[in-house]
């Protein structure tokens, strides 16, 4: 496929502008992971110390928001369009950016919760971009077209290399300000650029709530919900918690490597760079993932993904004492985690094919839900045992479970559906 047909079947400026309108999205919604130390650390010199629990909690907030987000936003694009609702969506994110700036060190724990509420919009413009972009082209198009759109799982990283850096020059409030300017300029530039696809190219079909609950009757959409929630709730969980693992886990030995090799003396800077690293294995080994699904069908590569990451988990809580070890253990899990978000993209449009709008909204939303839930997890563990191995090991039984699940609908999926679904299941 050439990439030159895009800007002759659609309208690239579009697509375009869907693309950074969505990538800066996954940067801002994921910001709160590489800062929650810093700003816990600030607002511990004020008075107000933030547990292992509260930290979750502030970190969980923006994936569970955009989860929910994402379905409302959905039926916000059938309604007003996707220009209107993206262009609505991103003024509240700004506003919420430059509110925790200008509040500074000043902001009360309360108020960051909002802040965070607030970045759940930016996570939710998942439910808008891919949509907009795909109205403008052909169905032989549709692939290309939504992986480019969706590419910018990749802004996480860019979080995890910067974020820390400009919290140590300048502040933790500077990254908001930073955010916040970038969000205005991306605000603009989609403005001018995106445009609703007329009525010759797309014709709506607005969604009705009885459209939701016939598909929720069906109980794919839950077997779907669970495995994308292990895969993507899996990578999203652990890309916004990474940082505060890594420091509370690591921190002498990364201290060790900042000053040793990357004349960094400050560890938190280090720990977004090793974070970033492990984010990055996730964010573009997902198009991996579904090639992979397509060539031995999504079972069996959700089979081989899940069971490598169970297998990993397990062993990062029991045999992972060395931080070297844990890097790659830890990059090896996000690897496998990226390439099952592509698997359970492969099978999903088989079997809804019809109905792929509604179920990115449902499926979507199971995704953030599972990373909220693995947050918490994590806090939970180290609250209670000062450490994290039963969380590790929660999430291995929940990773056997979707493999059960798996075991347990192949037959049927390849007797039924999957007979005349024209892909491999």
């Amino acid at each position: 496929m050439k990439f030159g047909e895009l800007k002759e079947a659609g309208h690239f400026p579009t697509l375009l502008a869907a693309f950074l309108y969505f990538d800066f999205s996954f940067m801002v919604w994921t910001m709160l992971g590489p800062l929650a130390t810093e700003i816990s650390q600030s607002m511990a010199l004020h008075g107000f110390t933030i547990d292992s629990n509260q930290k979750a909690t502030l970190l969980a907030i923006p994936i569970l928001s955009g989860a929910i987000l994402r379905i409302i936003l959905g039926f916000g694009v059938d309604k007003i369009g996707a220009k209107k609702t993206a262009l609505i969506s991103q003024a509240i994110v700004i506003a919420s950016l430059f509110y925790a700036y200008f509040r500074g060190e000043s902001i009360t724990y309360n108020e960051l919760l909002a802040v965070a509420f607030g970045l759940g919009f930016a996570g939710a413009s998942f439910a808008v971009a891919l949509p907009q972009a795909g109205q403008w082209y052909p169905p032989r198009l549709q692939g290309l077209v939504l992986g480019l759109a969706g590419a910018g799982n990749i802004g996480v990283v860019l979080d995890f290399i910067f974020a820390p850096k400009i919290a140590q020059l300048w502040g933790w409030q500077m990254v908001f300000l930073v955010g916040a300017v970038l969000s205005t300029f991306i605000f603009i530039m989609y403005a001018i650029m995106a445009k609703d696809a007329p009525a010759n190219i797309y014709k709506p079909n607005p969604k009705k709530l009885r459209d939701y609950a016939k598909l929720l009757g069906d109980k794919d959409t839950w077997w779907f919900s669970l495995f994308y929630a292990v895969s993507f709730g899996g990578f999203v969980g652990f890309a916004n918690y990474m940082k505060v693992y890594l420091m509370n886990t690591y921190q002498v030995d990364m201290n060790h490597f900042g000053l040793e090799y990357l004349n960094e003396p400050n560890v938190k800077v280090v720990a977004g760079y090793f974070g970033a690293i492990c984010i990055f294995a996730g964010a573009v080994l997902r198009p991996v993932g579904g090639n992979v699904a397509d060539k031995m069908g999504g079972v069996k590569s959700l089979y081989i993904f899940f069971g490598l990451v169970a297998i990993l988990a397990v062993i990062n809580a029991t045999l992972v004492h060395n931080f070297y070890l844990a890097i790659f253990v830890l990059f090896l899990i996000m690897a496998n985690l990226g390439m099952a978000n592509g698997a359970v993209f492969q099978l999903v449009p088989q079997r809804f094919g019809k109905d792929m709008g509604i179920m990115t909204g449902i499926v979507g939303c199971a995704g953030g839900l599972g990373g909220t839930a693995l947050i918490k997890t994590l806090g939970w563990s180290k609250g209670a045992f000062d450490g994290y191995g039963a969380g590790f090991f929660i999430f291995a039984g929940v990773v056997a479970i979707a493999i059960l699940g798996i075991s347990l609908v192949k037959t049927r999926w390849r007797t039924t559906w999957g007979v005349s679904a024209g892909g491999r299941i």
